[in-house]
């Protein structure tokens, strides 16, 4: 991803970096899809090149196992936790997609 000022990853994501960002989001489910847009709407223009980088990793996830963690009916596990994978940030995220579903 690139971003404004590369020397941190707090840098805010560029209109490139997000463009690609919302393609690699596009998913099969349309349940995914209800979710993701609405936390673009929200965080698109907020968005660090370190959370962006966290989406990703909850995007290589399969459709079916997304949702499932979006929805609350599994707890992250495996990398999603590991101390490798920033899971902090992962963990940011997730519950930034979780939050964009409630109504405001």
């Amino acid at each position: 991803m690139t971003a404004i000022d590369t020397t941190a990853g707090d840098a805010l994501l560029d209109e490139r970096g997000l463009s690609k960002l919302r393609w690699r989001c596009r998913r099969g489910l349309l349940e995914n899809d209800l979710f993701i847009e609405k936390f673009f709407a929200i965080h698109a223009s907020g968005l660090t090149v370190r959370q962006a980088e966290a989406l990703g990793v909850l995007m290589d996830l399969s459709d079916n196992d997304l949702l499932d963690l979006l929805l609350g009916r599994k707890p992250p596990q495996g990398d999603l936790v590991s101390d490798t994978v920033g899971h902090g940030d992962i963990l940011l995220v997730l519950g930034m997609l979780r939050a964009a579903r409630k109504p405001v």
